[in-house]
């Protein structure tokens, strides 16, 4: 039997009005220490996301989303918190704020492949 391994992820959330509290889901981001693992999978579907806000402008909320998942990785250029390490980087980048892009609480499992349980959750909370 393989060991399975402690994972932490959260739902990565587009918050086109903050006032309003409307969501739409567009990634995950997956924290497996054990594996060294961090990495957010996202995807922007804009018909969805024009019948939410059609005054979304998309360029800002890709360069936002690539951001996010540029400091995940820990890539040259991601700012100081890319630095950090992949813990500090999973609690900075779910912390709890009002901005366009926000997550869900913070969710606990098992994963003998934290790669493919990122793309589970992908499909079963994004697409």
């Amino acid at each position: 039997m393989q060991e399975k391994f402690l994972f932490e992820y959260a739902v990565i959330r587009f918050v086109p009005r903050v006032e309003r509290e409307e969501f739409l889901n567009v990634g995950v981001v997956l924290l497996c220490s054990a594996k060294n693992f961090l990495e957010a999978c996202i995807s922007i579907d804009e018909s969805r996301i024009m019948c939410l806000n059609s005054e979304t402008d998309f360029q800002v909320l890709q360069n936002h989303l690539l951001a996010f998942g540029n400091i995940a990785k820990g890539v040259k250029g991601s700012g100081v918190i890319g630095f950090y390490d992949i813990a500090s980087r999973f609690r900075w980048l779910t912390a709890t704020r009002s901005t366009i892009i926000q997550c869900s609480k913070v969710h606990p499992g098992f994963s003998v492949n934290p790669q493919k349980t990122l793309v589970k959750l992908h499909q079963q909370l994004v697409l």
